[in-house]
């Protein structure tokens, strides 16, 4: 039987309370315990992007990080990123028109948030750089590009 423990997180600005396994990796944490589904499962080896949330602004991989690992860290999911979906990266993606099955889109415009937050006007190779490991089945990376220049300028 697993050791279960409380465990006291930030997450979305919201403090939340979870009994779980210490080594239960953020993405079923949130998935499974806080429903908060935006956060995708793709590989669950952090290679696809696809279970991107910030740690304290910084683009991360859920799937590998464990619950214990976080401590008073602020955790910022999809849900998150805006109160409305007016983020100026979510209001590019649709003004540029760049989902198409979805399965990576919330990973993608987080790890797109967390470049602009660090860099707000990235070029062509920083974009290429802060994005590579995140993973479009569709292949809508130049329309994922477009829509981070997009985003610079709203």
């Amino acid at each position: 039987m697993a050791l279960m423990a409380t465990f006291e997180l930030t997450i979305n600005e919201k403090k939340q309370q979870v009994v779980v396994d210490p080594a239960t990796p953020m993405l079923w944490v949130l998935r499974d315990h806080l429903r908060l589904v935006g956060t995708k499962y793709g590989c669950g080896i952090a290679q696809c992007g696809a279970c991107t949330v910030h740690l304290n602004g910084t683009a991360v991989r859920a799937c590998q990080l464990p619950v214990s690992s976080v401590g008073q860290q602020a955790i910022t999911t999809i849900e998150g990123l805006s109160e409305n979906g007016d983020h100026p990266v979510q209001k590019a993606w649709l003004e540029v028109d760049v989902p198409q099955c979805g399965c990576c889109q919330a990973g993608q415009i987080m790890s797109a948030a967390a470049l602009l937050q660090e860099n707000p006007n990235p070029t062509d190779e920083e974009i290429d750089s802060a994005m590579n490991g995140n993973i479009c089945r569709c292949g809508t990376y130049a329309r994922i590009k477009q829509a981070i220049k997009t985003a610079t300028t709203l």
